[in-house]
């Protein structure tokens, strides 16, 4: 159990790891933030949430970085409140007869949004798109080709199997090696069946670093589902 102190602390790290790309130390946290606790009690906050598994240490006299326990518990939080809501009426695609057309727009659109890989579905026509490619390799995880190799072979691994994943309209997020597929650890995802005009099933699923924007892309998601509900 982590003490509403650990809690605060943890959110603000992640934050600031999502925002920066960079490991965040107690000095950094304590001035940009001007916490009510002195620099010593934040050290010492840092060296138990490391103990607890929410933060590693890369490099001895480094900041910390957020563990795949932290974002889950950062993500599980997310869900208790609201998330962040956009207006997307203006970019979803106006071709509601032609469910291809349709989606293709929408996938190109939510990846515009989102600075991430979206990969949609749509199980009546059997057919993939991916969108996103340019936006996604900005990021800095994928500087080392290392990185990107995996990421393309795991995408692979998810368009082969996204059927097992029994999606329902609930929208799920896997996290680092939650991913039940290879090549998964460094990354996220975050999935759910919707339905287009006239009910075609479709998944949709938007991907990238484990340092995505999950309060950005959770809302994306959700504002959209709402979005498709009332067309």
């Amino acid at each position: 159990m982590l003490t509403r102190r650990q809690e605060e602390i943890l959110k603000r790290i992640v934050k600031d790891y999502i925002e920066l790309a960079e490991p965040i130390s107690s000095e950094f946290l304590d001035k940009k933030h001007k916490l009510d606790i002195s620099p010593a009690t934040i050290r010492i906050e840092f060296q138990k949430l490391t103990k607890k598994g929410y933060l590693y240490q890369p490099h001895t006299s480094a900041g910390r970085v957020p563990t795949d326990k932290a974002y889950r518990f950062f993500v599980d939080d997310l869900f208790v409140e609201e998330f962040k809501e956009f207006d997307i009426e203006g970019w979803i695609g106006k071709e509601i007869e032609d469910s291809v057309k349709f989606l293709q727009s929408l996938t190109k659109n939510l990846a515009g949004i989102s600075d991430s890989l979206v990969f949609s579905y749509l199980k009546d026509e059997d057919i993939f798109w991916k969108e996103g490619w340019e936006e996604v390799l900005k990021e800095p995880e994928f500087f080392e080709k290392e990185h990107i190799l995996n990421f393309v072979e795991f995408l692979e691994s998810f368009e082969k199997n996204i059927d097992e994943l029994k999606i329902n309209s609930n929208i799920k997020v896997y996290i680092g090696r939650e991913n039940p597929f290879p090549k998964g650890k460094d990354f996220s995802t975050i999935i759910s069946t919707c339905y287009l005009p006239k009910g075609k099933e479709t998944i949709l699923s938007i991907l990238g670093p484990k340092r995505m924007d999950y309060n950005r892309n959770i809302g994306l998601m959700n504002s959209l589902k709402n979005c498709l509900e009332n067309l």
